[in-house]
């Protein structure tokens, strides 16, 4: 991999991020006599489950997340559980905010969240009841309630995604395609402002951190990037560190997804049409170069705040939370967006640094996302309400070989698309429209190319996996009747 301009610009982006920051405890307090931690969560958009250096792709640069993650406990076995429309970041979010599971939470989106804000059941809010001065910025993607409601201060709130323009869709159409570059400030976007939103985000929170250095409550900083999420813009010298001759095509590349349109992730969605159909090399390369752009980027704004951090004083007493509301295929399974049950799109990062906590280590415990919410809780001493259906996962966090209290994992896209349950060795895919199914055994199968549905040897494993998938199904909320659909496996 060919990187202009790493020596200069990405080496002097690296920037110090203190032991110190990794060494205190919930007992120690900082001196403005807190007496609980500080909490940063930097919420991402789109970052697949690999999608750093630390996490597996070597040909990312990502100085500042890979330091920080390496300085904690980071999850590897970390998924969603779907979404109910095409906004897949709409269901992440929601879930995140009221502690329910999917199907749970979309109804209560469907009655305005109204008992979840008069019972004070939301994140923030229950942030607040227990001392937190509570701040957010950046993306926030949820319906019939608003960031500002629910902080004590809200800046600059973004919805979904940055305005964009045709010229972001169905290209390149070859090498000499050149109407979109991400540098090109008149096209909008993340440049609507003159400033690229992942900036002005660090901006902003770097500033709320200056102005409370000495608050005597402790601080909850929501910090959310709109990135790497399209359009795919980034400073010219970010996409030039990329060659994208070199950018590796994924092993599972297809130029078709066959069941795209039964799956609903087919030419009609949004995201599907940012590259040409049928795919090819060039045009996955291309938009995994402007993918990894603005991942470097946002990684380069990410120091910005944790040296920030540590400027200000915050560094020796503040929880660090890092994690992406969902994946993205960018090239994988002849797919680009994140529509679909594969891990590429379902499997997400989660690290949690500070506090005292084991640093440098991996857990392999099935989670979902939003368990981070009670494990937030547990670990800056919050009673865990009621209403919780999420797991609190300190005890895994902690050690490698506690459970997770997850035998199995559910996720699902639309109320008929997918779903899938997994229990971390194996995963069983339906679509339901065409009546396929995928089973995938994931530790010797980790690209997912290989079927063994319909395998007389592994019929036990389809009828386990379906038992857990009637459970967790029920559990969620979901109310859509797959064994009608597939009733010699529900039998």
């Amino acid at each position: 991999m060919k990187h202009t301009l790493l020596s200069s610009l990405v080496a002097s982006s690296v920037l110090a991020i203190p032991q110190t920051l990794f060494s205190a405890t919930v007992e120690e307090n900082s001196p403005n006599t807190q007496t609980k931690p500080n909490v940063l969560f930097i919420f991402v958009d789109d970052l697949t489950y690999d999608g750093l250096n630390i996490l597996g792709n070597s040909e990312i640069i990502s100085p500042n997340l890979d330091k920080l993650i390496s300085n904690g406990v980071r999850f590897s076995n970390t998924y969603i559980m779907g979404g109910w429309n095409g906004a897949i970041s709409i269901a992440s979010r929601s879930q995140l905010i009221t502690g329910r599971y999917i199907w749970n939470t979309h109804k209560a989106e469907s009655q305005k969240y109204e008992a979840e804000l008069a019972n004070g059941e939301m994140w923030p809010q229950v942030m607040t009841q227990a001392g937190y001065k509570t701040f957010q910025t950046g993306k926030w993607h949820m319906k019939s309630v608003t960031a500002q409601q629910l902080f004590d201060k809200s800046v600059k709130v973004r919805g979904g995604m940055p305005k964009d323009t045709k010229d972001a869709y169905n290209r390149p159409q070859s090498k000499e395609d050149n109407t979109w570059l991400p540098w090109d400030k008149s096209k909008g976007g993340y440049w609507s402002e003159g400033k690229h939103w992942s900036e002005i985000l660090a901006d902003e929170t770097i500033t709320y951190m200056e102005e409370n250095k000495d608050s005597k409550e402790p601080l909850f900083m929501f910090c959310a990037f709109n990135a790497p999420h399209d359009p795919r813009q980034a400073p010219k010298e970010y996409v030039d560190m990329y060659d994208v001759d070199k950018i590796s095509v994924p092993q599972n590349f297809l130029p078709v997804h066959p069941l795209g349109e039964q799956m609903k992730s087919g030419k009609n969605l949004r995201d599907e049409q940012l590259a040409p159909f049928p795919r090819t090399h060039y045009s996955v390369q291309k938009h995994r170069q402007e993918y990894y752009a603005l991942i470097t980027h946002m990684d380069a704004q990410v120091g910005r705040i944790i040296e920030a951090l540590k400027r200000n004083g915050l560094d020796k007493n503040t929880l660090i939370v890092f994690a992406s509301d969902n994946g993205l295929s960018v090239g994988h399974h002849g797919l680009i967006g994140k529509q679909s049950m594969y891990d590429h799109s379902a499997k997400v990062p989660l690290a949690f640094c500070g506090l005292g906590l084991p640093t440098g280590e991996v857990r392999n415990q099935l989670i979902y996302l939003q368990d981070l919410v009670p494990t937030v809780y547990d670990l800056v001493g919050i009673k865990k309400p009621n209403h919780l259906e999420f797991i609190s996962q300190i005890n895994a966090l902690k050690s490698s070989k506690a459970s997770s209290h997850r035998k199995a994992i559910y996720s699902a896209y639309l109320q008929e698309a997918q779903r899938m349950v997994t229990d971390g060795h194996y995963k069983l895919f339906f679509i339901p429209a065409s009546k396929d199914a995928y089973l995938f055994d994931l530790e010797k199968d980790p690209q997912e190319t290989n079927n063994l549905f319909g395998s007389p040897q592994y019929k036990r494993i389809v009828k386990r996996l379906c038992a857990e998938y009637q459970k967790l199904s029920k559990e969620s909320g979901d109310t859509f009747n797959l064994a009608a659909i597939y009733p010699e496996l529900f039998q």
